[in-house]
């Protein structure tokens, strides 16, 4: 049966492609950690050792020609150390675990310590305590991402009404006699 857009193999492949890469990226599916990279350059440079061409290294390991192009260019200036784990990926954090403490510590105090009338903390003044705190100047969406790393999370104070009577709730009865 030949495959046409209508056809239910090939719309069930596609469908299935689709969840492939929606529930799993590319960077999870592959296996691309630091150990593993290192690993497939020393497999390359044992092989171009031996007098593979780089387009058979590259179709082999499933690199890019210009990657092991660079990785044959390191191998012939530095040896087989110059292969070896590049170290960490992406920028450096600009905060330090001090930093990091001594932030906590700021919200452990409250907003009111940095002059705001409410104990509410809001990402635009998370970012102003980072700031005072460590010299460092983050977006209020940074901000909060920090503040996940961290372990802390956003929390609603309940709201209750200015107009509420207490005393005479029943429901508050109840709970402030459950407390006893």
């Amino acid at each position: 049966m030949p495959l046409t857009t209508s056809s239910p193999l090939l719309t069930d492949t596609l469908t299935q492609t689709f969840f492939i890469h929606k529930l799993f990226p590319c960077s999870q599916t592959a296996d691309h950690t630091f150990q593993a990279l290192e690993q497939r350059r020393l497999r390359a440079a044992r092989l171009l050792k031996t007098g593979v061409a780089q387009s058979e290294v590259a179709r082999r390991l499933g690199a890019h020609r210009q990657s092991v192009s660079r990785w044959a260019h390191q191998l012939e200036q530095g040896g087989v150390r110059a292969l070896k784990q590049a170290g960490r990926a992406g920028r450096r954090p600009r905060l330090h675990p001090e930093d990091l403490r001594r932030i906590e510590k700021g919200l452990k105090r409250g907003p009111e310590a940095l002059g705001y009338e409410t104990g509410l903390w809001t990402s635009w003044r998370v970012a102003h305590l980072i700031e005072q705190e460590c010299g460092v100047k983050y977006h209020p969406s940074q901000a909060w991402r920090i503040l996940r790393q961290m372990g802390w999370s956003c929390q609603r104070p309940t709201g209750r009404a200015l107009e509420r009577d207490e005393e005479s709730d029943p429901a508050v009865e109840a709970e402030m006699l459950a407390g006893d």
